[in-house]
């Protein structure tokens, strides 16, 4: 009886010690990766001027080094600011949803990913829709601050996204605030009539948390952030539209 009391023990313990080594092994990555995201941030950081002209037209200066950005990651399109938070970040664009969601800025490994747009999504300014995803990281990067504005009501102040791209930098208001179950229907790109992107906008701007009282029809543009809520099936969702 003693001896099996002992080999229930041990394995007790032998158990204990493989979880704590398991979650030991993930905080080291969760602060790894962290550190990696960081240290890319303030690498990059050289090549963003000012971009805070907001213009639009065909390819022009808009203060950010594409071209250098490129040569370190072809995908890059583009550059996000989350107007007064500390949420700034180069856009990406794969060849599916996927790759970013486990690849950082240089391609490497990484759980906390990196901020991408749809891979359907053409930046040349005609799509009514630009889709933007990004984590919920833990570690406190990525899109982490939209879940802590969200759950805070932090709206008031947080109103106004900036979206650069070699061709246009554009400002959009926030018009819609809101957690969903994980679905496709708010990161619809493609519209076949303005009645089917006007039916679109009452929806998405019916589902807000938060009454932000501006219009938008369907002779406007969106930008769409997507990013975890508190769990893996539910989806805290921005929309702003182009001023």
């Amino acid at each position: 009886m003693k001896n099996i009391k002992k080999m229930v023990y041990g394995m007790l313990l032998i158990m204990f010690i493989i979880i704590f080594l398991l979650s030991l092994y993930n905080v080291l990555i969760y602060f790894f990766d962290k550190k990696e995201n960081v240290e890319i941030l303030q690498n990059i950081s050289n090549y963003i001027g000012d971009y805070n002209n907001v213009n639009s037209g065909t390819k022009i200066d808009v203060g950010i080094d594409f071209d250098s950005l490129k040569k370190i990651n072809s995908d890059t399109i583009g550059f996000i600011d989350l107007n007064e938070t500390d949420v700034k970040f180069v856009v990406v664009k794969g060849n599916d949803n996927d790759y970013y969601l486990t690849h950082n800025f240089y391609k490497k490994n990484n759980k906390s990913g990196w901020i991408f747009a749809d891979y359907k999504n053409k930046i040349d300014g005609s799509d009514k829709n630009i889709v933007i995803y990004g984590h919920n990281m833990k570690n406190g990067t990525m899109f982490s601050k939209i879940e802590e504005m969200y759950s805070s009501n932090c709206f008031s102040n947080f109103k106004y996204i900036t979206f650069a791209t070699e061709y246009e930098t554009n400002l959009y208001e926030i018009f819609s605030v809101y957690q969903i179950e994980n679905e496709n229907y708010y990161a619809t790109l493609n519209f076949k009539t303005d009645i089917e992107f006007d039916l679109f906008l009452k929806k998405i701007k019916k589902r807000s948390l938060y009454n932000f009282d501006i219009e938008v029809n369907s002779k406007d543009k969106i930008i769409t952030l997507s990013t975890c809520g508190y769990d893996n099936d539910h989806r805290i969702v921005i929309h702003a539209v182009k001023l």
